[in-house]
């Protein structure tokens, strides 16, 4: 796809590798070593990989923008889109392609361990490359890996809609608060806030913020619009869940696709926790995003 044809949401930063390794509890006790009789496995799929996933299996037309090492971690990334159909722009990364190493136990909770040597401070995306791009796009996802940070000011002046998910940010740490205030669409999780609800309208009213959602896991989310503060409630699991990854971007695509098509947002938040309900099933191996049909039938049993 090419800009010509028409973007429905850019997504911005966020690809990646990811090693999964399963454990037998965490936080996982010490010790010498651990036998993984289950193996341990290399796969594509970051933030921005799973958002972007989650898009085009909802049928939106997709494209990843992002800078990708000329590695095996690289080819990684480059193969999952090909093979998803999701277009990619990959500029080179000296440093490398993004790694991250997920211990994850029985309950499907996980450890996620971030190598963050794979950036450098002055690495940037090219005014030449995003600006058409965001241009082109009815909406920009922007996740919070480095240096989409250093993009927002160009992003916003395009005018095109954004948003962006904090995921366990604690409501203090510097680094999120211009991702926080500079979209339209908040995402977060509230593992890390000691209270949700004054962290939702701290972002709405010192940002741009209309609505913001913070997910929290089997206990549903809370969504925040127009200063109305509303639960919803969790969807249950098609199968047992076995991991949480991806579940929250999940839950963004999902949200984005309804949000796209004008839906209210308490229904964008419903459709949202129906798609993460069904990747807490996806073993840590896959990359499988919920489609159209079976977002449409989880969110029925909601009704």
């Amino acid at each position: 796809m090419t800009v010509r044809d028409g973007i429905d949401v850019l997504v911005l930063g966020g690809a990646g590798v990811d090693t999964i390794v399963p454990v037998p509890e965490l936080p996982l006790p010490y010790a010498d070593s651990y036998m993984i009789d289950s193996g341990i496995r290399t796969r594509a799929g970051q933030t921005g990989d799973f958002v972007a996933l989650g898009l085009a299996a909802l049928g939106l037309r997709v494209h990843h923008l992002d800078l990708l090492g000329d590695d095996p971690e690289g080819d990684l990334v480059r193969t999952l889109h090909a093979d998803h159909d999701i277009a990619l722009t990959a500029l080179p990364q000296p440093a490398g392609t993004k790694r991250a190493v997920n211990l994850v136990g029985p309950d499907g909770r996980r450890l996620s361990l971030y190598d963050t040597s794979r950036a450098h401070p002055d690495d940037r995306f090219p005014p030449e490359v995003l600006r058409p791009l965001a241009s082109a796009a009815r909406h920009v996802h922007v996740t919070i890996t480095h240096p989409c940070a250093e993009a927002l000011p160009l992003l916003l002046d395009t005018g095109t809609p954004l948003s962006t998910d904090l995921h366990d940010w604690d409501g203090e740490n510097p680094y999120h608060a211009p991702f926080a205030l500079a979209a339209d669409l908040v995402f977060l999780s509230t593992t890390a806030l000691k209270d949700p609800e004054t962290t939702m309208r701290h972002i709405a009213e010192r940002g741009r913020a209309r609505t913001v959602v913070a997910t929290a896991g089997a206990k549903g989310a809370h969504l925040l619009t127009n200063g109305t503060l509303t639960h919803i409630p969790p969807a249950t699991p098609p199968a047992p869940v076995t991991d949480s990854n991806g579940a929250g971007d999940a839950f963004a695509a999902a949200f984005l696709h309804a949000h796209l098509q004008d839906e209210p947002p308490e229904r964008c938040a419903h459709y949202g926790a129906v798609a993460g309900a069904h990747a807490c099933t996806i073993p840590a191996d896959r990359v499988d995003a919920i489609g159209r049909e079976g977002l449409l039938a989880g969110a029925a049993l909601t009704d």
